[in-house]
C-alpha cells in the first residue's frame, strides 16, 4: 500500500475519533457510517491511484510474411550451323584415270567431281551415264566364260538415237563383242539400256575396256566402262 495513503487513512481516522470523544453541541451523526464513507473514499482513491500507475500493454503486430520470389526460367536458344554448300567442279574424263584432280574449294563445303554434259556432246546427240546394270566393277568371271554387259543410260541430246548408231571401242579390249549396233531409236530425255555379248579372257587378271556411243562418224557421250577380273 502507498505510504502517503496510509498515513493520510490515519491521521483523518484519528480527527474523526477526537470529533466523536470531544466537542459539545453538534448534531449527532453515526460515526460508523462517516468512517464507512471515508475508507471506502480512501480504498477508491487508492486502486485509482495503482490502476493509473500501471503502464498499459503495447500491441504488438504479427510480423508480416516475405513474399516468395518468383523463379524465371530462361532457355539457351540453340543456334544451328548454316548447311553446306555444294560445288561442281566440272572436268574433262581422261581414259585410264580412274578419279580426275580435284581444286578443293573453302572449308565447310563438299566438291563433287562431274563431267560436263556438253562438253561431251557431238552436234545434237549426247548421252548421260546413269548406272551398271550388270558386272559392276570388281565382278570376278571365270576364264573364258561368256557375259552380258548393260550400261543404263539417257539420252540427253536434242535429237533422237537411231537404228544404225552403234557402240565403239575406245580403249581396250572387245572381249569377242557380238553386235554393237543400236537397232532401236531412243527419243530425247529418254533412259535406255545398252548391251553388249562378250567373253572373258582365257587368262587370269583384271580387265577394264571403254566404250562410247556413235552415230557412226562421231562417239558422243560418257564413256562407259567395263571392268572385271579373271580368277580360276
Amino acid at each position: 500500500m502507498n505510504k502517503i495513503l496510509y498515513k493520510t487513512l490515519v491521521i483523518f481516522l484519528a480527527s474523526m475519533l477526537l470529533v466523536s470523544c470531544g466537542g459539545t453541541a453538534s448534531p449527532t451523526q453515526d460515526v460508523n457510517a462517516v468512517m464507512t464513507a471515508a475508507i471506502n473514499t480512501m480504498v477508491a482513491s487508492f486502486f485509482t491511484t495503482q490502476t493509473a500507475s500501471v503502464p498499459l500493454a503495447t500491441p504488438t503486430l504479427a510480423p508480416s510474411l516475405t513474399p516468395v520470389p518468383t523463379v524465371t526460367i530462361v532457355y539457351p536458344t540453340a543456334t544451328l550451323p548454316p548447311p553446306p554448300t555444294v560445288v561442281i567442279v566440272y572436268s574433262t574424263p581422261i581414259l585410264g584415270t580412274a578419279v580426275p584432280t580435284l581444286t578443293l574449294g573453302t572449308p565447310g563445303t563438299f566438291v563433287t567431281a562431274t563431267v560436263n554434259p556438253v562438253s561431251l556432246g557431238s552436234g545434237c546427240n549426247n548421252l548421260a551415264f546413269i548406272r551398271d546394270v550388270t558386272i559392276p566393277a570388281g565382278t570376278t568371271l571365270k576364264p573364258g566364260e561368256n557375259f552380258t554387259k548393260t550400261w543404263k543410260v539417257q539420252n540427253t541430246g536434242t535429237c533422237p538415237w537411231m537404228y544404225q548408231y552403234r557402240m565403239v571401242l575406245v580403249s581396250g579390249e572387245e572381249f569377242s563383242a557380238g553386235s554393237t549396233k543400236l537397232d532401236r531409236q531412243v527419243t530425247v530425255n529418254d533412259w535406255s539400256e545398252i548391251s553388249l555379248n562378250m567373253d572373258a579372257p582365257n587368262k587370269e587378271g583384271t580387265y577394264t575396256a571403254y566404250w562410247r556411243l556413235s552415230d557412226g562418224v562421231n562417239a558422243f557421250g560418257a564413256t562407259l566402262v567395263l571392268s572385271f577380273q579373271v580368277v580360276k
